[in-house]
């Protein structure tokens, strides 16, 4: 039997982890920015590499992002289907909830392996030194 506090805990759960794509989101946007004014004045194959993945990242992020705000609109939505005493509706509405809250964070599994690639791209020539 679901009631009104289980949906609602997933709101500050749901909030930080929006909070920490944004932020991501954000620096990525200024790393776009940086190395597209150096690619330009020093064209870089590897810079090119970098702008390929970083464009996948952003929007992976955007993926996360989306997957989670439905999260927490479907919790909303739960949270008043019990209100209205609609207990199955809610109940299957909460259970979306938590798929979407889940592959949001398989997405972000899934952006962070890309990441590391990244990394692995701008650390290449310190290998062959």
């Amino acid at each position: 039997m679901l009631d009104l506090t289980t949906p609602s805990l997933l709101f500050s759960a749901i909030s930080l982890i929006l909070l920490a794509y944004t932020n991501r989101f954000v620096s990525y946007a200024e790393v776009v920015r940086a190395l597209k004014e150096s690619h330009q004045k020093n064209p870089d194959p590897r810079n090119l590499q970098q702008i390929s993945n970083l464009r996948t990242r952003l929007y992976l992020i955007r993926s996360m992002q989306i997957l989670g705000i439905m999260s927490l609109l479907f919790c909303v939505i739960s949270m008043f289907f019990i209100y209205i005493s609609w207990q199955i509706p809610a109940a299957w509405i909460f259970g979306m909830a938590l798929v979407l809250l889940a592959a949001s964070l398989c997405v972000c599994i899934w952006e962070i392996n890309i990441s590391v690639k990244a990394l692995e791209i701008h650390l290449q020539d310190i290998g062959s030194k």
